[in-house]
């Protein structure tokens, strides 16, 4: 009797959420591959047109789409290097014996807080006015300009924003793998005479592991996602210099009214995310210490 009553009590809690996902998730995934394979403007009384391998077979040739891959890529690899280096600095800071430990969390944790799009329309108006009025003030109008009408300097200031709004949130994870440690094993590696760095390379560091895995996990999978800030932000200019994937498929299915090529964008984009992800958790676990 237990044990059914305790399937009945799982199924009670499971199956709904089984549900949702499938018809949230599932369903219109499934859906989404199929229209991958049709030409269609997105208009209920249009035919749709079965155009099969095509749509897939153009993106080789969409110089707009590669361009925002080769956007994608290098401004992944950034933002996922600064904010993982930043948020590790950030968590052995506010670990230590630091008196405004508490203090420095609460702040270094709050851009976390705050929405993508609002991020981005706040950020926009210091890249734009605020640094042209400090370059005309202190003359340095090489560094303080509007870095958001320079296509280099633009996709600097997304990993800038990026990085400010998810350091924070990175650093909590850093902190919860650093205060798992045991406390003897530290202190054995102190008696042993190892020091700051021989510390954390061969004593922290393996044992936060798991913590390298969901941050490099998070870091991937949000920087290559990336939507709101860009279209807050740059809005994918200056002339598409800053143009992400998400923007580009976006941008491909409502505003040209592409539903089946911008379909199989989406379709490229969710099993590129999905083999990097995959591969990058399976290192990283291979790596991770057994206590």
């Amino acid at each position: 009797m237990n044990r059914k009553s305790d399937r009945a009590w799982y199924a009670l809690f499971v199956l709904p959420l089984i549900f949702v996902f499938t018809t949230v998730v599932i369903i219109p995934f499934l859906i989404g591959i199929g229209y991958s394979f049709v030409s269609w403007d997105g208009l209920p009384l249009n035919e749709k047109v079965f155009v099969g391998m095509n749509n897939y077979i153009r993106l080789f040739s969409d110089k707009r789409f590669l361009s925002s891959i080769t956007h994608t890529l290098l401004f992944t690899v950034l933002a996922v290097v600064i904010i993982n280096v930043l948020g590790l600095t950030f968590a052995l800071i506010v670990t230590s014996q630091l008196k405004t430990r508490n203090i420095a969390r609460t702040m270094l944790f709050m851009p976390y807080l705050i929405g993508g799009l609002i991020l981005g329309f706040i950020w926009r108006f210091i890249f734009t006015d605020v640094f042209k009025a400090v370059g005309e003030a202190t003359g340095w109008t090489k560094v303080f300009f509007s870095w958001l009408l320079n296509g280099d300097y633009a996709l600097i200031a997304l990993v800038i924003v990026m990085t400010w709004q998810m350091a924070g949130y990175i650093m909590i994870i850093y902190i919860t793998g650093i205060q798992a440690i045991p406390d003897d094993v530290v202190e054995a590696a102190k008696v042993d005479g190892a020091g700051f760095w021989p510390m954390l390379l061969r004593v922290k560091f393996p044992l936060i592991m798991p913590s390298f895995t969901i941050s490099l996990f998070m870091t991937l999978s949000n920087s290559f996602k990336i939507y709101d800030v860009n279209v807050s932000l740059t809005q994918g200019g200056p002339n598409n210099a800053t143009e992400m994937l998400a923007m580009n498929i976006y941008n491909e299915i409502f505003s040209l009214n592409n539903y089946g090529y911008g379909q199989a964008k989406a379709i490229v984009f969710f099993i590129a995310v999905a083999f990097i992800t995959l591969i990058q958790v399976s290192l990283t676990k291979k790596k991770e210490v057994v206590m």
